[in-house]
């Protein structure tokens, strides 16, 4: 075993890969770029060095600057994580010239696995089923469009190299074709530097299950069971589980098959996952095999009790696997939801900012969290939004998604939106309790997981006033302690005032709304006093959490003051309320209504309209890009554009106006 191991990659697969490698008695060193100089797997490192600025294909994707921090400070061998470099064959080769150990298979098996035509040529050959598309080298739209029309549609658009949704799309008539295929081509050489496309035929409700595979250099290969992965949007995953559940014995033993035989038929050293598309009668088809550990490895890590990160080491350093195949153990069920920064009721929009509050789950035999933010940590536009993995494991698949649910109840995050109710209520679906599982299920029972946007309850308002009431009763409290008369009525602190009601008056802004709120300080409680109704509230403030009692219901909720704002957080979801001041007479300035703003910082890529143009509601009118995916910006009304306030490659921070509409006047 080596002694010195760098991690070319961030985030909380650079925070996992360096805990296993410290349990292992090895030193451990970091690279990051500007945007990630406090970030936490830089101060878990023994070292880390400075590699360039924000942007990936100035840093992490930067073969020579990483290969000449390994060489600076001695790292004998490389573990590139998942994502960026992982899966490129010349960072492979780079290393292995270096006499730097690449943690990952050879360099020729990536590229046989990294272009998915290539992949889908040896599998045939291999006898693995694949899905009828067309693979070839013609990139031109021409070709695309005549494959297209022989295949039929609907199909799918996908980046010949990379993975993780990015550079996917699925068309369904012959007029989105060309723009499908321009935006694909984009969005893949935005994250992984290449633009090769492939098509295939699209697979009406079908499953996503994946197997793991490890070899070793002595020839030896073994299946570390299944996963199924079928929860997805935007072709990404959210939520995968093991073993792959409701999966007929047959099939799951096929499909171990099939993936060693991939496996073997590239020669494949180190851990690898060969993805299979299920069709509703059984039949599957060769996906995509990813020549690197996935994002979902800890849920193989729980059923089998094994640390997949330990066998990659131990097989990069040359030993053989850990372990024959009937001596991996497979043992109950695990679950593992995506926590992300973004806005499920916005289309799962990105979402960035500042980390303000962040409270995950207590860590248990059962529950496993895998995080590589801290709070106060900033969530940019350069990297993908991911803040945490949560992992749950029981005897069962019932007991497992119980504790699932538990543990997010537990989640509080402040700052940016997050999934986190989306996946409570997807946890809680009755057709994915049945296991009734298919990669079209988040879109087909949307309107059922998204949370639909309000008016902040009562409940959570009347929280808010019980938090501030306890919040003055505390420094009140604080200032008499600092008093040198102790008999003075100054000195008291139960809402006594002189010739007054003992009261307080908020004012409360809640999106467009605004709420007034009287509380009444009684002994020993507050008396909550809403337009439409009261509630008899006490309560306790222990740092960031609020205990409250409101009409004799106890619940517990996080509480963070920004400034005038009050973020509640409660069952997943987070409340932000503006606590006014009735003496401010300044009022921000908004964009005039119609007019299109950014929803999130990013880059313009492209400007679809220009002025005097008419557009209808819903017409896409810009795209951006961040967080290494495009976002379309529709319309927000009919009318005439009247300005265009961007231009492909600005930057622009959220809330920029993009575009000025004026509302089409009849003649």
């Amino acid at each position: 075993m080596f002694s010195k191991l760098l991690i070319a990659n961030r985030g909380e697969i650079a925070c996992r890969i360096i805990r296993t490698a410290r349990r292992l008695g090895l030193r451990t060193v970091a690279v990051y770029s500007e945007a990630d100089a406090r970030a936490r797997h830089v101060t878990l490192a023994d070292e880390a060095h400075l590699i360039g600025p924000a942007p990936a294909r100035e840093s992490y994707l930067r073969i020579d600057r990483i290969l000449e921090v390994a060489k600076r400070c001695g790292a004998e061998a490389i573990h590139p994580g998942y994502g960026f470099l992982s899966e490129n064959a010349e960072f492979a080769e780079a290393c292995a010239a270096a006499g730097i150990v690449f943690v990952g298979p050879p360099a020729a098996a990536i590229r046989a696995m990294g272009s998915k035509s290539t992949a889908k040529e040896l599998m045939a050959a291999a006898g693995v089923p694949v899905l009828p598309g067309y693979h070839g080298h013609d990139q031109r739209l021409e070709a695309f469009q005549a494959e297209a029309d022989r295949l039929g549609y609907p199909l799918l658009i996908k980046a010949a190299f990379g993975g993780g949704g990015k550079g996917m799309r699925v068309v369904t008539r012959p007029d989105e074709l060309a723009a499908a295929v321009a935006a694909a081509k984009r969005e893949a050489v935005s994250a992984f530097g290449s633009d090769p496309l492939l098509l295939e035929k699209y697979l009406d409700r079908p499953r996503h299950v994946e197997v793991q595979v490890f070899a070793d250099l002595h020839g030896a290969v073994v299946h570390l069971y299944d996963r199924d992965c079928s929860m997805q949007r935007r072709y990404q995953k959210v939520v995968e589980e093991a073993p792959a559940p409701a999966l007929a014995p047959q099939w799951r033993a096929q499909m171990a098959c099939a993936a060693i035989a991939a496996a073997q038929a590239i020669g494949y050293v180190g851990a690898g996952t060969v993805e299979f598309l299920l069709a509703e009668d059984g039949a599957f088809y060769f996906m995509e095999m990813n020549t690197r550990l996935q994002v979902e490895h800890p849920v193989t890590e729980m059923i089998t009790g094994l640390d997949l990160v330990e066998w990659q080491l131990r097989v990069a350093a040359g030993e053989p696997l850990p372990l024959a195949q009937e001596q991996i153990p497979c043992n109950g069920h695990a679950v593992e939801a995506r926590i992300y920064a973004e806005d499920p009721g916005r289309d799962f929009q990105p979402s960035a900012g500042r980390i303000l509050h962040l409270r995950l789950p207590e860590k248990d035999p059962h529950v496993r969290v895998d995080c590589g933010i801290a709070e106060g940590d900033e969530v940019g536009v350069h990297y993908d939004p991911l803040i945490a993995k949560l992992i749950v494991w029981d005897r069962d698949r019932a007991g497992a998604l119980q504790r699932l649910r538990h543990a997010l109840s537990e989640i509080r995050i402040a700052g940016v939106a997050t999934n986190v109710a989306f996946l409570n209520a997807l946890a809680a679906h009755p057709a994915f309790l049945r296991a009734e599982l298919d990669t079209g299920f988040i879109v087909r029972h949307r309107e059922n997981l998204i949370p639909i946007e309000g008016p902040t309850p009562e409940w959570i308002i009347a929280a808010a006033a019980l938090a501030e009431c306890l919040r003055i009763e505390r420094e009140a409290k604080a200032a008499a302690l600092r008093s040198a008369d102790r008999h003075s009525p100054w000195h008291r602190c139960d809402g006594w005032r002189l010739n007054q009601d003992n009261r307080h008056r908020f004012r409360f802004r809640d999106g467009q709304r605004t709420v007034e709120l009287t509380a009444r300080c009684r002994r020993g409680d507050y008396l909550l006093e809403l337009a439409s109704r009261s509630f008899c509230a006490r309560g306790a403030l222990h740092g960031d959490e609020l205990v409250a009692d409101l009409d004799g219901v106890r619940m517990r909720l996080g509480v963070v003051r920004s400034q005038s704002d009050l973020i509640l957080m409660a069952e997943g979801r987070c409340y932000r309320l503006a606590l006014s001041d009735p003496l401010a007479s300044t009022v921000a300035e908004e964009p005039p209504a119609g007019s299109l703003v950014a929803t999130l910082p990013g880059t313009v890529v492209s400007v679809l309209v220009k002025p005097g143009d008419r557009v209808a509601k819903g017409q896409p009118l810009v795209t951006l890009e961040a967080m290494k995916m495009e976002h379309a910006l529709a319309a927000p009304a009919d009318g005439i554009v009247r300005a265009v306030r961007c231009a492909p490659g600005e930057q622009v921070s959220e809330g920029s106006e993009l575009i000025v509409l004026e509302a089409e006047t009849s003649p």
